[in-house]
């Protein structure tokens, strides 16, 4: 008799559960550290194939590493394109994270591909694909829609003046803002704390509150990421393996060679 298999819960589940949610990236690559992160107590992890090199061999086995901890995994893509969520979706990840959203339009572009026909136009290869454990999860095909989340990132100017629409899209599960790239868009690249670009982030949030759509906030320093979740975030991811790695060796050499 085969085993009975059921997935894990999806981000808003978790949302639910814990909010607000702590977060933190996986960046290195490494299925060690990616462990590390998913057992450290964090709600969830943020495995983040836009700015690392990662493959779609190393995001499975980065989603195999983390399988046994009660950290939710969120996948964000290189880019929002229909074949990769469907290839990403397939490995197994359930909740992805698509950036540079700039439209509404190009968030039901996103919706579509996490959906089977007939509300998207996800293609059909679960029996052959991770996500459904290899036709183990029962009904996989018809609850599919239940167990993914796309959460779109609000990160420039022109995403920030769609906001409204953005998250008003029906599919869209939550938002995430990106302070940097926003910072940039803006003409303020590397101040994420300038008054006008703290300004966009809380028109952005306002937003997506209104509409009772979940919003989060990357933030890295801790006095900003407090800030963010006083008005109102429900999750921030607040460091990186690769930024504790190299601020912590940093600091060991500090102590020792200077």
């Amino acid at each position: 008799m085969p085993f009975p298999l059921s997935l894990p819960q999806t981000f808003t589940e978790r949302l639910r559960a814990d909010n607000p949610a702590i977060g933190m990236w996986v960046s290195s690559g490494s299925p060690v550290a990616a462990e590390i992160a998913a057992s450290a107590g964090f709600h969830w992890v943020l495995i983040d194939a836009e700015h690392s090199p990662y493959s779609l061999e190393t995001v499975t086995a980065l989603l195999r590493a983390t399988d046994a901890y009660d950290a939710t995994r969120v996948v964000r893509l290189p880019v929002n394109d229909t074949v990769l969520i469907k290839q990403y979706l397939d490995l197994g990840a359930q909740n992805l994270m698509i950036p540079m959203v700039d439209s509404a339009e190009e968030a039901e572009q996103a919706v579509r591909a996490m959906h089977y026909p007939p509300r998207g136009v996800r293609g059909v290869g679960s029996a052959l694909a991770r996500s459904s454990r290899w036709n183990g999860v029962p009904d996989y095909l018809t609850t599919a829609a239940e167990t993914v989340n796309l959460i779109v990132q609000i990160e420039s100017a022109q995403a920030v003046e769609n906001a409204r629409d953005i998250v008003s899209v029906d599919g869209v599960d939550a938002v995430f803002i990106g302070p940097s790239d926003l910072a940039a868009s803006m003409g303020f690249i590397g101040q994420q704390t300038h008054p006008d670009v703290l300004a966009a982030v809380d028109k952005a949030m306002r937003a997506a509150i209104d509409a009772g759509v979940p919003v989060g906030v990357n933030a890295f320093n801790q006095d900003q990421a407090r800030a963010y979740l006083d008005q109102g975030a429900e999750f921030v991811l607040v460091g990186a393996d690769v930024q504790l790695l190299a601020s912590g060796a940093r600091s060991l050499a500090d102590t020792f060679l200077n």
